[in-house]
């Protein structure tokens, strides 16, 4: 019942950066957590950021340093700041909303995905 819708995504070279949204609408709960999963041509999705209503957040590994998630709960909103890119990147990036950062995948909403490309 909770809609997610992103934007933010593009065509970007290596070092360069890209800002993405996530706005949520519709029903929902008072202090779920808020993401980001990316999945690549041929791969399994795979998280990349997440914060709680209060503010806790995790990363994954690989970007760690570059990316930056934050949000705005008076908005409704998730973003993800992403610094110095690299090809490796590239990957349709989805919003994802639930009651823990670590169950994300299994019971959460998602959103429809903006993509970013990462040139070299």
């Amino acid at each position: 019942q909770v809609q997610l819708v992103e934007s933010g995504g593009g065509l970007v070279q290596a070092g360069g950066s890209l800002r993405l949204s996530c706005a949520a609408s519709g029903r929902t709960f008072s202090r779920y957590a808020m993401g980001w999963f990316r999945q690549a041509p041929g791969m399994e999705r795979d998280f990349v950021a997440g914060i709680t209503w209060s503010g806790t957040i995790n990363y994954a590994n690989s970007v760690k340093g570059r990316f930056t998630i934050s949000r705005d709960n008076a908005k409704n909103t998730v973003y993800l700041q992403m610094n110095n890119l690299k090809p490796e990147d590239t990957a349709v990036y989805y919003c994802n909303a639930a009651p823990f950062i670590t169950t994300m995948q299994i019971e959460g909403s998602w959103g429809q995905g903006t993509q970013v490309t990462v040139s070299s």
